[in-house]
């Protein structure tokens, strides 16, 4: 079984998914939605068919000293959303604090070309998240 990572945003969600065995986090895709989240629920639909995934982990976008921050509010209606729909999969959270840094951090080192960081920014921090929840 696998464990698939999300880093929810307002107009793009980032995706990552251990391999089959659970030991590696890699990249899945990112999804553009733009505040519909039928967009995202579609997609993830799909996803759960062609993968065996038993946890689904959703980044907490906590204010750098710990508390709930607006953005949090956001994403706790869509974490309400998953364990609705997926009431049978382990739907979880993992601090995501600096996640976008270290992805955006990460391309530089790369040297990854910016009009191309848009698009993988948060495919990688939600890789970040899943491995901070990997290694607890």
């Amino acid at each position: 079984m696998r464990t698939l990572a999300i880093d929810y945003g307002d107009s793009r969600v980032g995706l990552a998914i251990t391999d089959a065995l659970g030991i590696t986090a890699q990249g899945l895709e990112t999804i553009y939605h733009k505040g519909n989240d039928k967009i995202v629920l579609k997609r993830l639909d799909e996803i759960l068919e062609e993968y065996e995934i038993d946890t689904i982990v959703v980044g907490k976008p906590l204010n750098l000293n710990g508390t709930s921050s607006k953005r949090m509010e956001i994403t706790d209606k869509f974490i309400h959303k998953l364990k609705c729909k997926y009431n049978k999969l382990k739907i979880e959270t993992q601090d995501e604090r600096l996640t976008t840094v270290e992805a955006h951090r990460t391309m530089n080192d790369l040297g990854i070309n910016p009009k191309k960081k848009k698009d993988l920014v948060d495919t990688i921090a939600a890789v970040y998240i899943l491995e901070t929840y990997m290694n607890k």
